[in-house]
């Protein structure tokens, strides 16, 4: 059912982390397995492929709520938006929609693709369309991507059955790409409720349609007959296995005869022996980043020069070297200086000790006693140790609070009064534009609002220099405020990049092609085709 307000709960904590558990109540209508299926390489025909995702499939698949790595990826598949994007740059095709619209003032109109159809059979209308954008509108519903639209979006309305109207409250430019955020989902299935799609109910109008969900252990797609859209399944079925350990993880794709075609979130560790292998193995840069979040409401951390001065004290290079194993860069802007829209922040937090200890003292902060709250994954791991050693240098006595990702979020959900905490986080999985990877911490109920507890005159600067930047339709201008939001956020310090990592994937060149890494968690094969002979 609809939940009731706009309260932040364990929904919304799925929503914003993408990393906690839900009960494993996968509806009936999906077919039942006994066990883990087979996960035997098939060659490279169009039959059936292999794929590894290193992220659990027990997570919400509420296409407007989730941000599950394992469910983004497979909603891609499986349900399309009116414009789609292409995986890496984002740039614009048609999907549902018949053609790419004239974006142009406050108001255009979409129509529908001639033909189209759920995957129960039932035909796409434009009744759907209103019904999705009036969730992501509602303000009591509060979805996760409700807070991209909210500033530009006014309603969407019926034309006729396969036409809707765009209503702007003011030009926005980045519309195409932001409208690829939203997945079409059928009225006469989710109206009433959406537990079933929380559970594990997909009924989309993509190229795949998936068959059996196996909590924690995989899900199974097949080619959906029906599908007449811009890029039609190029297999007749998918085994996507959901393989969390990274050891399992890359064994699947090592050896002379691997057990799966692709595989994604690759330990740089692992890359040289897999190329030895024969596999392809790529790393990309992106919004994957480890971040530092502070509690602005717990003394000292209210106080920027201590937020600021305790990430002058981490030495970034070095958690690239060691943790990253050199597949990573330096947070000099809250956006990642190797990907588009970034701008160097005036203050760039580097590693600068002798600073670290003068902000302290002008903050008259002196014998401080941290706990750095970390999650257990090995990325997070691998470069903690090298923040708690440059806190330790100039002073400040630290102690490492490391659990798994589900219970540090679930405390923090619950209220924990929690000092600095230490994990990963990719807005990207949902845009590139600048705004979006910005919104995504900062406005609504997320992570800087809700646990740092970040409000307040410069918290409100930030919302209306956001806002300003999204109503510019000069390109300069909006690049001159979007300036001034990064260089905010590195002043204020309070969610804030201390590295940003690479993310690899490998795949067998012998057997399938067409595809490349992501800076965001996940595969797209809607491009893929089999590779060479064997």
């Amino acid at each position: 059912m609809p939940t009731s307000g706009p309260s932040f709960s364990r929904r919304d904590m799925l929503r914003f982390t993408g990393m906690a558990g839900v009960a494993a109540a996968f509806s009936s209508t999906l077919a039942a397995c006994g066990g883990p299926a087979s996960t035997n390489a098939t060659g490279n025909t169009t039959d059936s492929i292999t794929a590894v995702i290193g992220y659990g499939n027990n997570q919400t698949w509420d296409p407007l709520q989730t941000a599950s790595a394992f469910s983004m990826a497979a909603i891609l598949h499986t349900y399309e938006s009116l414009v789609e994007g292409d995986p890496i740059s984002r740039e614009p095709y048609a999907g549902l929609a018949k053609e790419l619209p004239k974006v142009d003032g406050t108001s255009f109109e979409i129509a529908l693709r001639d033909g189209a159809k759920w995957h129960d059979g039932q035909p796409v209308t434009a009744d759907d369309v209103v019904f999705t954008f009036a969730r992501v509108l509602d303000p009591k519903e509060n979805v996760l991507v409700r807070t991209f639209f909210v500033p530009w979006l006014q309603e969407v309305k019926k034309v006729d059955d396969k036409t809707v109207e765009f209503v702007l409250t003011q030009p926005f430019p980045y519309v195409l790409k932001r409208l690829q955020t939203v997945k079409i989902c059928p009225k006469h299935v989710f109206e009433g409720g959406w537990e079933a799609a929380v559970s594990g109910k997909v009924v989309g109008s993509g190229p795949y349609q998936v068959t059996e969900q196996a909590p924690l252990s995989h899900t199974k797609f097949e080619k959906f007959a029906d599908y007449n859209g811009p890029r039609p399944a190029v297999y007749k079925t998918m085994l996507w296995n959901s393989i969390v350990e990274a050891s399992p993880r890359v064994a699947k794709i090592s050896g002379a005869k691997p057990a799966a075609q692709i595989v994604e979130n690759i330990p740089p560790a692992n890359a040289d022996q897999l190329a030895k292998d024969g596999r392809t193995v790529e790393f990309a840069d992106g919004g994957n980043n480890l971040w530092l979040m502070f509690n602005t409401k717990h003394a000292p951390f209210d106080n920027k020069l201590v937020r600021q001065a305790l990430h002058h004290a981490v030495d970034r290079k070095k958690m690239i070297e060691v943790g990253l194993k050199g597949k990573g860069s330096e947070g000099t802007s809250f956006i990642n200086p190797k990907t588009s829209g970034s701008q160097p922040a005036a203050n760039d937090l580097g590693y600068n000790p002798d600073k670290a200890r003068q902000l302290l003292q002008q903050a008259g902060v002196s014998n401080l006693v941290v706990t750095l709250s970390t999650t257990n994954t090995t990325l997070v791991a691998d470069c903690v140790n090298v923040i708690k050693e440059g806190w330790d240098a100039i002073g400040v006595q630290t102690t490492l609070d490391t659990q798994d990702t589900k219970a540090l979020f679930s405390k923090l959900d619950g209220g924990f009064d929690f000092q600095v905490v230490a994990t990963t986080q990719n807005a990207e999985q949902f845009g590139n534009d600048p705004d979006l990877l910005v919104r995504y911490y900062y406005a609504g109920a997320g992570v800087a609002a809700k646990y740092a507890q970040w409000s307040g005159p410069d918290h409100d600067a930030l919302i209306g220099l956001l806002d300003k930047a999204a109503g510019e339709t000069d390109a300069g201008a909006r690049e001159n405020t979007t300036k001034q939001v990064l260089d905010l956020l590195a002043d204020q310090a309070v969610v804030y990049p201390v590295v940003f990592t690479q993310l690899g994937t490998a795949w067998d060149p012998k057997t399938i092609s067409g595809v490349r890494a992501q800076g965001y968690p996940g595969i797209n094969l809607n491009q893929a085709k089999p590779g060479g002979p064997a």
